[in-house]
């Protein structure tokens, strides 16, 4: 494993620089992973199951 000593601002800048270096495609795929990994973060507080879910819908 390999440690690097940065700032804050120098972290964000650098995945900042990777994320804008992916297509379009991979972008959104990349935003779709990482929601999924957010949903399996534990929580303190305990999420209301019972609203709908959240649909996509493409027009026709």
């Amino acid at each position: 494993m390999k440690l690097i000593f940065q700032t804050k601002e120098e972290s964000n800048a650098k995945q900042r620089e990777a994320f804008l270096k992916l297509s379009g495609a991979e972008r959104l795929v990349a935003f779709f992973e990482l929601s999924r990994k957010i949903n399996k973060f534990p929580l303190k507080v305990k999420v209301d199951k019972t609203i709908g879910n959240f649909i996509i819908e493409k027009k026709k």
